[in-house]
């Protein structure tokens, strides 16, 4: 086969599922609205509740230690193939070190919220 059939191929299946993904998400908020109206929500409750965003102040902290912990892994597989090792450390340091990623920011973010929680409970007792 030659490369440009292969290029081709590949754009003509991205395609396609970008458009059936992008049908299925049309098609399931169309029936999730449909619900609501038949449930006798009004049109302003449907309003706020999709202009409701729920905000996680946590969430570029752990998504910044989860990929910093992927890039280590990633750099740390290719210095170990580079040095001779077998190629299988690659993927298995990228696994393990995104993990240990996701249990560092869960604990971070954890440790962070209690301590804006007690910001917040400290700054509220001042002003009483």
């Amino acid at each position: 086969m030659s490369e440009a059939f292969i290029v081709g191929s590949v754009f003509i299946i991205a395609f396609i599922v970008l458009g059936i993904v992008t049908v299925t998400f049309l098609y399931f908020r169309n029936r999730e609205r449909q619900l609501m109206v038949e449930k006798g929500v009004t049109a302003e409750q449907i309003g706020q509740m999709f202009k409701q965003k729920k905000i996680q102040p946590y969430s570029l902290l752990q998504l910044g230690i989860v990929i910093l912990f992927f890039g280590s892994g990633l750099g740390g597989g290719i210095l170990l193939e580079d040095a001779g090792y077998s190629e299988g450390w690659i993927p298995f340091l990228i696994f393990t070190s995104a993990g240990l990623g996701f249990i560092v920011s869960f604990f971070v973010s954890r440790k962070v919220r209690i301590a804006d929680n007690n910001l917040k409970s400290k700054d509220s007792l001042d002003e009483i």
